[in-house]
C-alpha cells in the first residue's frame, strides 16, 4: 500500500500541502519540523523560533525599512524640514531616526503642518515598536527550556527476571526538576482487521512514572511481560514495523518555577537487546556517592557481566 503512494509523492512532493516524512536514523521525522522558515506566515512563531542573530537581523531590517518609509513621507512636498537640504533622503532618514528614538537634537525640525502630523504618527509608531520589541525579547529570554540529556540508546535486558526496556535521562543543569513525570509511547506500523495501514500509538507502562525531584539521573524501565506491546519482539520485528520509542518528560524547574517539557525518540536501530547500561554512580568506603557522567551512554553486553553485577547494572541509581 505504501508503494502505491510513490507516484503521488513524486508528483506532489513540492506542493505546500504535502509534508515529507523522512526516515532518518531509524526514526520518522517531519521535514523542516520546528524550523523557522515554516513560520513565514506566522510572524510571532517566526520571531520566537529564529536564532538570536536572525532576530537581530529582522529587527535591524525592520528598523531600516520603517525609517526609510518615514523619510520618504517627509520628502513629499517641499520645505517640510527646516535646515535640511532640499530633496535629501539622507537628512530626512536621520531626522526620522532621531524622531523614532526621541533623541531630538534640534538641528532639523518640522516646519509644516503636514510634517508635524508625520512626526506625531512616527512618535506613536515608536512607542508601539518599542513595546513590541521589548515584549518579543522578553518572550525569547523567558521561554522555558529543558536541558535533559537522554542516553544515545535504549537497552533490553533482564531485570527482576523479566526482560525490561531501559533508557536513562540526566539533568544537565544539575538543578532540581520538581515532580518530574515521564510518559513513554510505542509507535509502529500496524494493519487493522480490514487491512488498512495505520501508525499505531500505545503507551508503555513504566515501573516508575514520576519522581519527586530529578537532579542527576533517572533510568526509565518498562517490564516486557505478556501484557506489554513489546512482548516477543525482536530487533528484526521492530525494524520491519518502523518502531519508535518516544519519551515525553515534564516537570517544574525549581530555579525559575516554570513548567518544562521535552521529548526524545529511539528508532529500532537505537534499541540494543541483551545489553546493560554501565554504572554511573559509585560508592566509596566513607559512604559518599559519586556520579560519573563520562559513562552515561556506555553499555555492556549481557554475557560479559557477572551474575552479581546483573542485579545492579542499568538501574541508573539516582
Amino acid at each position: 500500500m505504501l508503494l502505491n503512494l510513490k507516484p503521488f509523492i513524486d508528483k506532489h512532493l513540492r506542493s505546500r500541502h504535502v509534508v515529507q516524512i523522512a526516515k532518518n536514523d531509524g526514526k520518522f521525522q517531519i521535514d523542516g519540523a520546528g524550523a523557522w522558515y515554516r513560520y513565514l506566515g506566522d510572524p510571532y512563531h517566526l520571531i520566537i523560533t529564529v536564532s538570536w542573530p536572525g532576530f537581530a537581523a529582522i529587527v535591524g531590517i525592520g528598523y531600516f525599512i520603517l525609517n526609510s518609509i518615514f523619510a520618504l513621507l517627509y520628502l513629499v512636498g517641499e520645505n517640510n524640514l527646516s535646515h535640511a537640504r532640499p530633496g535629501s533622503f539622507t537628512d530626512a532618514f536621520f531626522f526620522s531616526v532621531q524622531t523614532l528614538a526621541t533623541i531630538g537634537y534640534g538641528s532639523i525640525s518640522p516646519q509644516t503642518t503636514y510634517a508635524n502630523i508625520i512626526v506625531a504618527i512616527e512618535a506613536l509608531t515608536a512607542l508601539l515598536a518599542a513595546a513590541i520589541i521589548t515584549g518579543l525579547s522578553f518572550a525569547r529570554f523567558t521561554k522555558p527550556t529543558a536541558r535533559i540529556l537522554f542516553s544515545k540508546v535504549a537497552v533490553i535486558a533482564p531485570h527482576n527476571n523479566l526482560p525490561t526496556l531501559m533508557f536513562r535521562m540526566s539533568n544537565k543543569r544539575l538543578n532540581e526538576i520538581l515532580d518530574a513525570q515521564l510518559k513513554v509511547f510505542l509507535l509502529q506500523d500496524s494493519l487493522t482487521s480490514e487491512g488498512r495501514y495505520i501508525y499505531q500509538i500505545q503507551e508503555l507502562k513504566l515501573l516508575q512514572e514520576r519522581t519527586p525531584t530529578l537532579t542527576l539521573t533517572w533510568t526509565a524501565m518498562h517490564a516486557i511481560d505478556k501484557d506489554s506491546p513489546l512482548y516477543g519482539a525482536t530487533w528484526e520485528s521492530l525494524a520491519n514495523s518502523h518502531t519508535q520509542i518516544v519519551a515525553s518528560l515534564s516537570g517544574v524547574d525549581n530555579t525559575v518555577s516554570y513548567l518544562i517539557n521535552t521529548q526524545h525518540a529511539y528508532g529500532a536501530n537505537q534499541i540494543m537487546f541483551d545489553h546493560y547500561f554501565r554504572d554511573i554512580i559509585y560508592f566509596c568506603p566513607r559512604g559518599n556517592r559519586y556520579f560519573n557522567s563520562a559513562y552515561f551512554h556506555d553499555v555492556i553486553p549481557l554475557e560479559t557481566i557477572s551474575q552479581s553485577n546483573k542485579q545492579d547494572s542499568g538501574l541508573g541509581l539516582a
